[in-house]
């Protein structure tokens, strides 16, 4: 199980990425926890915002590039949400949004080690991140029941209603977005495997 996940190449860059930035701040790293923790939550808020405004976003019908891009990030994740090389971000995602974030951050605070730091903390939470969405799709039932609870309303989003629950890690955003509901008051959308047909 452990072994399948650090297969996959996202995963892998992800702990090069932290390693590295963890090199990069070791001499300054008490100095640096602040934008470790920043950049894990920065990663949070828009876990729920690229999962709900980006991934669910109608069809770029007229743009087959990205209507392509889409079918990969998520459309086709929902249509088979087994299939383990659908459910990972892939390394095309992943370091453009690091460079992007990593400039932003360099305008904030122009240090290479307090840039190191926030993208340790974003790799951090992504392979967290990882690692629930993939324990939530796999034949496996997790020890705590944080684990098994956080599971189930994953799976919820993927086969009761594809318009609650985006949050994959934490139910937080999706309470103050208003996009959690209690799962026996949520209606079966019967297109949770076909994102807006």
């Amino acid at each position: 199980m452990v072994r399948e996940f650090w297969r996959h190449g996202s995963n892998a860059v992800l702990a090069v990425v932290i390693i590295f930035d963890l090199v990069m701040t070791a001499a300054s790293w008490p100095a640096h926890w602040v934008l470790f923790v920043l950049g894990a939550l920065l990663f949070f808020g828009s876990e729920y915002g690229y999962h709900r405004f980006a991934f669910h976003a109608p069809p770029a019908t007229r743009i087959p590039f990205l209507l392509k891009l889409q079918h990969r990030l998520h459309y086709d994740h929902h249509v088979e949400p087994a299939r383990l090389d659908l459910l990972f971000l892939p390394v095309w995602f992943i370091i453009p949004n690091f460079v992007v974030t990593g400039a932003v951050a360099w305008l904030i605070w122009p240090s290479a080690a307090c840039v190191a730091a926030l993208l340790a903390g974003v790799s951090a939470a992504i392979v967290y991140y990882e690692w629930v969405h993939y324990v939530a799709h796999i034949a496996y039932r997790p020890r705590t029941v944080w684990g098994r609870w956080i599971k189930k309303y994953h799976l919820w989003h993927h086969f009761k209603n594809e318009h609650f629950w985006f949050g994959v890690t934490n139910p937080g955003f999706d309470l103050v977005a208003r996009t959690y509901l209690d799962v026996d008051a949520a209606a079966s959308s019967g297109t949770t495997r076909r994102l807006h047909r």
